[in-house]
């Protein structure tokens, strides 16, 4: 597999990566990380559910869809360890990811547009795909740390909270989205290691990160056969005669 064409690896861990960093997002925006139960033995009343985001908290009656009390300002007044981290990890982790999104594209685009290496003057102001590609995984290796780790330790808080109050918590859907998107940006930094791997064996300055010499000394395109090389089996097995004086 050689470094100088886009290939489906890259372009499969471009969409995964976008994917993933949807999931963020949609893990950070929805108030469903952890829910708690009220229970009532009222007949004249109903259940009541609280669900708690990184950002807004919502109590809800059964069978009905509408917040009975809503709290836009939850954020600033979150009590719980594990929320409180999760509103600083999980942005950072999306900026992490967008990041190395733009490093993939920039790869990418950089192998389809750019066939021979650019001018001597601006040389060192270009990074060459697979640099970004390299880079852009350990970017995604890092978001995926920064999002799980606290993603998985909102599961042992929840048991937590349940042994030290009452078994009324439990986590919801968000915790599993968040895993998810995670899982996601580890296959992705997988895929990109992989193609970096299959690519740095080849004799080319592919796998460095920046271009350090001139142009004339890294030529991407295969050299030419030399004229003799060229020549037929039947014409290099000719000998050459000489005539003595």
């Amino acid at each position: 597999m050689g470094c100088r064409d886009v290939h489906a690896a890259t372009v499969l861990a471009f969409l995964s990566g976008t994917a993933s960093v949807a999931g963020l997002l949609a893990a950070v925006l929805l108030p469903n990380w952890r829910q708690m139960r009220l229970y009532t033995f009222n007949k004249n009343e109903r259940n009541l559910t609280v669900y708690t985001g990184l950002w807004i908290k919502c109590a809800r009656f059964d069978g009905s869809r509408d917040c009975v009390i809503y709290d836009p300002q939850w954020y600033t007044a979150v009590d719980q360890l594990d929320l409180r981290v999760l509103q600083f990890a999980l942005p950072l982790s999306m900026f992490t990811a967008v990041s190395a999104l733009l490093l993939c594209l920039i790869g990418m685009c950089n192998t389809a547009f750019v066939s021979t290496v650019p001018n001597i003057k601006l040389a060192k102001c270009f990074v060459n795909s697979a640099g970004c590609h390299l880079v852009a995984g350990l970017l995604f290796l890092l978001a995926c740390a920064i999002c799980l780790t606290p993603s998985v330790y909102v599961i042992f808080y929840n048991n937590y909270l349940n042994r030290r109050y009452e078994p009324i918590f439990s986590f919801d859907i968000s915790v599993f989205i968040a895993i998810a998107s995670a899982g996601g940006l580890f296959f992705t930094s997988v895929l990109l290691f992989l193609w970096y791997c299959a690519c740095k064996n080849l004799p080319s300055p592919f796998w460095q990160p920046l271009y350090s010499h001139a142009p004339s000394m890294h030529s991407y395109a295969s050299q030419p056969y030399s004229a003799r090389s060229r020549l037929s089996a039947l014409e290099i097995d000719i000998p050459v005669v000489t005539h003595a004086s």
